[in-house]
């Protein structure tokens, strides 16, 4: 019973070896693209960056010029508090605080504003991206292409090759 079990045993791990040969012999075409820095060096991102930058510089120019005379009013206020009948001073505190209140929720809507448009951009940038790197893969027939992992070869890394297609592209 024992030698029948080692020739089955035997048997079943040929045969797996002799399964595996031909998958041995084909070779993986595989790739990876390191998206952090597709978008440092992209000419679209950085493009879409700049975009962004004049689009909400307005506001924050106008909401630092706000905080910087709020500022300077709770300087005054601080100065002039002893001085002030009580009445006029609970008044100009009370003000400065719905100011100071105003702005925060200014700057709030702000950074969610901004937020939302980079997570926009991003997305169709990504997209744009995505649509690149299969381009690329059914062209150089890659069987995989990787856009997150702990370790690389630099041998797989085909980052500068999609950073030339997309900034070919942007220049056409």
């Amino acid at each position: 019973m024992t030698t029948f079990l080692r020739l089955c045993c035997t048997g079943s791990v040929l045969l797996g070896l002799l399964a595996a040969t031909p998958l041995q012999a084909q070779e993986i075409h595989v790739g990876f693209v390191k998206t952090e820095r597709v978008l440092k060096e992209a000419t679209e991102a950085k493009a879409a960056q700049a975009k962004l930058a004049l689009e909400f510089s307005k506001r924050e120019k106008d909401i630092v010029n706000r905080e910087t005379s709020l500022k300077s009013a709770v300087d005054k206020f601080q100065l002039e508090a002893a001085t002030m009948p009580e009445s006029q001073r609970n008044a100009r505190q009370k003000q400065l605080v719905d100011q100071d209140r105003e702005l925060l929720l200014m700057r709030r809507n702000f950074q969610e504003d901004l937020s939302a448009r980079k997570k926009d951009e991003l997305s169709q940038f990504l997209a744009h991206v995505d649509k690149v790197i299969k381009r690329l893969a059914e062209a150089e027939k890659y069987d995989v292409i990787f856009q997150s992992a702990v370790y690389v070869n630099p041998k797989y890394d085909m980052t500068d090759t999609v950073l030339k297609a997309l900034n070919a592209q942007k220049d056409k």
